[in-house]
C-alpha cells in the first residue's frame, strides 16, 4: 500500500492499495458514514428515452455498505453522491458504487482514530516484506500454507501414495517428494519453512539436495509435533517464522496470544478478559498489551472507548483478525484481553 497524503487536519488519507492484503486492511478501517473521494464512472442520460453514455467524474460518496471480496480482489463501497464534478453528470443524494481495485487511488475522509491510522502504516511495512511458505509433513501427508499480512492461506493437501509393504514403495515415495517439490519450486514466497515429526523432513531435504539443490537456498527445516494445521500453529507461537519474516504480525499475535493463556492458566494474576476487567486495568495503567478482535472494535463503541484509553496509559495496541489462529483463541476470551505489567486487586 502506498499512503500518497495525508491531511489529518481535513481528515483525508489519499491511497493506493497494492495487493489483496491492501484492501482488507482499508476495509477494516472503514465504516459508515465515512466519505469516499474517487473518480469513477456513472451513466449520464440526457433524457428519460436516452440510452446515456458513460462518463467520468469525480465524486464524494458517504459510505453505507462496504463488501469486500478476497475471491474478486475488490473492495465495493455504495453510499448516496454528496458531491461532485462535472455537476452536470452528478446527481446528488442518488446512490452509486465505487469498485476500489489494486492500484486504484482514492482518498478516505473520516474522523480518524490512532489505531486505524496505524494500522494503514503497518500495511504499508507489511507490503515490503518477504511472504513465508510453510509445508509441514510426514510419510502420509504434506500440508501446505502461506503466511501472509492478514493471516494464514491454507494451500493444497497431498498424501502420499507409499507404503513400506510395497514392491514399488521407493519408486512411489519418490513421486510423493517429487510432487512437493514441484509446489515448492512455484512458491511465490521468498522463504519457504518445511518441518515435520520423524525423519521425512529430513528425508526431503536429501531428495532435493539432489534434484533442484538451488532451492535449498530458500527453506528453512524446523521440527513439529503434528503434519497437521496444529502443526502450523506451533511454528507460529515458537517463533520460528519471525526469524525467517522479521517479526510478521501474525506470529508475533500468536506468541502473545500464548502468553496471555498461559497468564490465564496459571492464575498469576496478570491476565484480564471481558469490559469490565479490561477497565479497572486502564484505571491502574497496569496493561503491557491489550489484544483485541478488529470485528468488536469496529462493531462497539465501548470498546473503542477502551482501546483509546488504554494507548493513553502506555499500553501497546493489537488488533487480531478472528480468521487467523490467535483470533480464533482470542474469540474465547470475548474479543478483549490483556496483558498486565502487574497484579491489581
Amino acid at each position: 500500500m502506498k499512503i500518497l497524503k495525508t491531511n489529518l487536519r481535513e481528515g483525508i488519507l489519499k491511497l493506493i492499495p497494492e495487493n489483496t492484503e491492501d484492501l482488507y486492511h482499508i476495509e477494516r478501517v472503514l465504516v459508515s458514514p465515512d466519505h469516499i473521494l474517487s473518480k469513477t464512472w456513472r451513466r449520464w442520460k440526457p433524457s428519460e428515452n436516452d440510452a446515456g453514455q458513460k462518463v467520468m467524474v469525480d465524486i464524494e460518496l458517504e459510505a453505507e455498505k462496504i463488501e469486500f471480496s478476497q475471491e474478486l480482489n475488490r473492495l465495493r463501497i455504495t453510499g448516496k453522491i454528496i458531491s461532485g464534478t462535472p455537476e452536470e453528470y452528478v446527481q446528488r443524494g442518488q446512490y452509486h458504487t465505487i469498485d476500489v481495485e489494486t492500484g486504484f487511488p482514492f482518498s478516505i475522509k473520516k474522523e480518524w482514530k490512532n489505531y486505524q491510522i496505524e494500522r494503514l502504516k503497518k500495511a504499508v511495512r507489511e507490503s515490503k516484506k518477504p511472504k513465508v511458505e510453510m509445508l509441514v509433513l510426514d510419510d502420509e501427508k504434506a500440508l501446505f500454507a502461506t503466511l501472509t499480512g492478514i493471516g494464514i492461506s491454507w494451500g493444497v493437501e497431498i498424501e502420499s501414495r507409499a507404503s513400506k509393504r510395497d514392491e514399488k514403495f521407493s519408486q512411489k515415495q519418490s513421486e510423493y517428494y517429487g510432487n512437493i517439490m514441484a509446489l515448492l519450486e512455484k512458491a511465490k514466497a521468498e522463504k519457504i519453512i518445511i518441518a515435520g515429526p520423524g525423519f521425512t523432513k529430513d528425508n526431503i531435504k536429501k531428495f532435493i539436495s539432489m534434484k533442484a539443490p538451488q532451492l535449498l537456498k530458500r527453506i528453512t527445516f524446523d521440527s513439529v509435533s503434528y503434519a497437521e494445521r496444529s502443526g502450523i500453529s506451533e511454528l507460529l507461537a515458537r517463533g520460528t517464522v519471525a526469524k525467517i519474516a522479521q517479526e510478521n504480525e501474525i506470529e508475533l499475535q500468536s506468541q502473545l496470544i500464548e502468553k496471555f493463556t498461559e497468564y490465564v492458566a496459571r492464575e498469576k494474576g496478570l491476565a484480564a478478559w471481558g469490559v469490565e476487567d479490561v477497565k479497572k486495568a486502564i484505571e491502574y495503567s497496569a496493561i503491557s498489551d491489550l489484544l483485541v478482535l478488529d470485528s468488536v472494535l469496529r462493531k462497539r463503541k465501548d470498546v473503542e472507548k477502551i482501546v483509546e484509553g488504554a494507548e493513553k496509559a502506555g499500553a501497546k495496541l493489537h488488533i487480531f483478525s478472528e480468521e487467523t489462529p490467535p483470533g480464533e483463541k482470542l474469540a474465547g476470551f470475548s474479543g478483549l484481553a490483556a496483558i498486565l505489567r502487574f497484579k491489581i486487586r
